[in-house]
């Protein structure tokens, strides 16, 4: 791999786009398999990614600086030098315990946000 210069366009999208299209993609599925349960579908499929983006970005805007992306020792967009074999993005070493935490709570964060919307409505 090379370090690149500036970020591409691909990797500054937002991360949830790709499951914006594999829920439309089986939605088309289900639309065709079964027309009449698509109401049904859809209404379960917008709360799964409703909750989702929403525990994303709760999690964003209660800790913009514990991102945990932040705890790597180089902004992973932008490429590595780093021989196959080793971590392609690795953490700083003193961060490490921070970044667990940051992949926990940003997992809980959405988990409960998911299941909150879909048990609740």
């Amino acid at each position: 791999m090379h370090i690149r210069q500036s970020i591409p366009l691909w990797l500054r999208a937002p991360r949830n786009m790709a499951w914006l299209l594999a829920a439309l993609v089986l939605l088309a599925v289900i639309a065709w398999a079964n027309p009449a349960q698509l109401p049904v579908v859809l209404y379960k499929l917008s709360l799964v990614a409703q909750g989702i983006a929403l525990g994303y970005w709760a999690d964003r805007a209660l800790f913009p600086y514990a991102r945990p992306d932040s705890y790597l020792a180089r902004d992973w967009r932008l490429g590595t030098l780093l021989p196959d074999g080793d971590a392609d993005y690795p953490i700083v070493p003193q961060y490490l315990r921070a970044f667990c935490a940051a992949q926990l709570r940003r997992a809980v964060i959405v988990g409960a946000t998911v299941l909150g919307l879909t048990l609740g409505l």
